[in-house]
């Protein structure tokens, strides 16, 4: 077999790792969300935007989430009554609302932060040292290669 017939094959099998390490992982955060008050993916992930950004309006918020801004605006009704988001206006715009965590929004994501982080770090630690540092290599070529193709 020639170098360029076993390269497909290459490719095919790391496309495998890749999707099985993908869906471990998944299962690992998913895992962590599930031990916290349940937050359902969308609001999460619409926290975590507003967590990201000092300044997000809803505009912004739709955006980053793909939506259009009267789904936003519901997620942020939903958000907001259970307590996790506060609307408030802008000082130089009366008619712009900015976004932001409340105390108990951010002790949330602060709480399923440390459990992801506790999970993986159990996961890394049944690894050997050079499994980890192999991987800490690949990851961070991984996200450089991404990030290029995400632009």
């Amino acid at each position: 077999m020639t170098e360029a017939s076993r390269e497909p094959r290459k490719v095919h099998d790391t496309l495998a790792a890749l999707e099985g390490a993908a869906r471990v992982l998944i299962a690992v955060w998913r895992r962590a969300q599930d031990a916290t008050e349940h937050i359902p993916p969308s609001q999460l992930r619409a926290m975590e935007a507003v967590e990201r950004r000092a300044e997000l309006n809803l505009r912004d918020l739709a955006g980053e989430l793909g939506v259009i801004p009267s789904s936003a605006s519901r997620l942020c009704d939903r958000l907001e009554a259970a307590g996790l988001l506060a609307r408030r206006g802008s000082d130089a715009d009366r008619r712009q609302i900015t976004l932001r965590l409340t105390l108990l929004g951010e002790r949330s994501l602060h709480e399923l932060s440390a459990r992801r982080r506790r999970d993986l770090h159990e996961v890394l630690a049944r690894m050997t040292p050079d499994g980890r540092e192999r991987l800490l290599h690949g990851l961070l070529e991984f996200a450089r290669a991404a990030e290029s193709r995400l632009e």
